[in-house]
């Protein structure tokens, strides 16, 4: 969420960076329960001076009886006190509820626009794949080479459920451990993360853990909730902590499934593998100081870059408009990968995507940094980027890579994790 103080000073701000994301705020509340909350602050400071002067003039008494009713008066200062500091614990709750419908503030160089047919591409690597011969899309390629089980993955879980068979079980651990070693070459530290967090931690990444609009699964009978994204880990590892400058900016990749209810993601562009149920991503995380953000930022869409042209998978760098951002994302960054086998006219889909969140998610997480003199303790800035989703990784792979006689050839990067050059047609 957005500083306290900053909502004060700049509400035209915040009113026009809401106006141009699409989202409705009710700034004059939350500044009014800003105001209330600083009030309820000084009556619980001013009740505690005045229990503190209460005791000095205690123990200054010689009798019980010069005592006694000064006793009585910290009783009643005390339970004063007790019922202010319940107030503004509930006014704080709140607060923090409405405040956390405010959206980041957005780079003034991100496009601006309503839907995400105005996102912006940026630059291209490649070009479009035209075959000679009528392409298959990935369906009736993981169909005919006896590699997606579709069917199956109904059965036993419902729609947009699937298992992977053959060797798409080894090209996903094998596009794990590409995109690994390429992220352990940049410094980044690797986590194998829980599958499951706590709604707070999920609120505090900004996913909303509950209600009919939410993306994540909850286990019932459990305060746990199945993580769309290993963001929502990585991100929450440092919740409560105070960083040390000098160990400034830190780099993580985390490895998880990845679990997201899809509710109302039907049609022709999400079929198949496009939107699952279930999948397994390589999340690139970082924690950095304020002035490093934006620089990281580029670093993070430059190894997605790198990864997918390793893959040799055409792809563009698409800057999101403003109505296309999530809430704590000040600036993000796509690729979008050619997929041939996409029934519309553009058929670049999204497989990655990196937002510099700023110090958003610090704020609710409370994640802080010292400076390296000690004098000061500031909010860290977070982003986090896709490395690598295996599913849609999977979409631009045997989409691109196949050929006239029904196989799929293996990008060379690949062929060292999988042992083989090419997928055949079983006979």
């Amino acid at each position: 969420m957005l500083d306290f103080k900053f909502i004060k000073e700049n509400r035209e701000k915040i009113v026009e960076n809401a106006r141009i994301r699409n989202v409705k705020v009710d700034i004059a509340k939350v500044v009014e329960l800003i105001d209330r909350r600083m009030q309820l602050i000084a009556e619980v400071d001013e009740l505690r001076r005045l229990q503190n002067e209460n005791a000095r003039k205690i123990k200054e008494c010689k009798t019980q009886a010069e005592r006694q009713p000064l006793i009585q008066t910290g009783a009643e200062l005390k339970q004063q006190e007790k019922e202010k500091s319940a107030a503004l614990d509930s006014l704080l709750v709140q607060l923090n509820e409405e405040a956390s419908k405010i959206p980041n503030m957005t780079h003034p160089d991100s496009p601006h626009g309503a839907t995400e047919e105005e996102n912006k591409p940026i630059r291209q690597f490649g070009e479009p794949i035209h075959f000679d011969f009528t392409p298959k899309d990935h369906v009736q390629l993981g169909h005919d080479l006896d590699l997606i089980d579709f069917e199956s993955g109904a059965k036993v879980a419902g729609r947009a459920f699937y298992y992977l068979k053959n060797e798409a079980v080894l090209l996903e651990l094998g596009l794990i451990r590409y995109a690994l070693d390429i992220l352990l070459q940049e410094g980044f530290k690797p986590f194998i993360t829980p599958d499951l967090a706590k709604p707070e931690v999920l609120a505090g990444i900004g996913f909303n853990p509950r209600g009919e609009e939410t993306q994540v699964y909850s286990v019932e009978n459990a305060n746990l909730c199945l993580v769309g994204t290993a963001e929502i880990t990585l991100g929450g590892l440092y919740a409560n902590t105070l960083l040390d400058e000098v160990d400034l900016p830190l780099k993580l990749a985390g490895i998880s499934h990845c679990f997201r209810t899809e509710a109302g993601a039907h049609g022709k562009v999400s079929k198949g593998l496009y939107r699952v149920h279930q999948f397994t991503k390589v999340e690139m995380f970082a924690y950095t100081l304020p002035e490093q953000s934006d620089q990281m930022h580029e670093q993070l869409v430059s190894i997605e870059e790198k990864i997918f042209k390793g893959l040799e998978i055409p792809f563009r760098v698409v800057d999101i408009c403003t109505g296309d951002l999530g809430g704590p994302a000040y600036r993000k960054y796509d690729l979008e990968a050619w997929m041939p086998g996409r029934e519309v006219e553009n058929k670049w889909g999204e497989v990655t995507s990196t937002s510099n969140c700023t110090d958003y998610q610090s704020r609710r997480l409370e994640i802080r940094y010292r400076s390296r003199d000690g004098k000061k303790k500031e909010y860290v800035h977070m982003l986090n980027g896709t490395a690598v989703a295996i599913s849609r990784a999977l979409i631009a792979l045997l989409e691109c890579h196949q050929q006239k006689d029904g196989s799929v050839k293996i990008p060379k990067n690949l062929v060292p994790y999988l042992g083989f050059e090419v997928i055949k047609k079983r006979i």
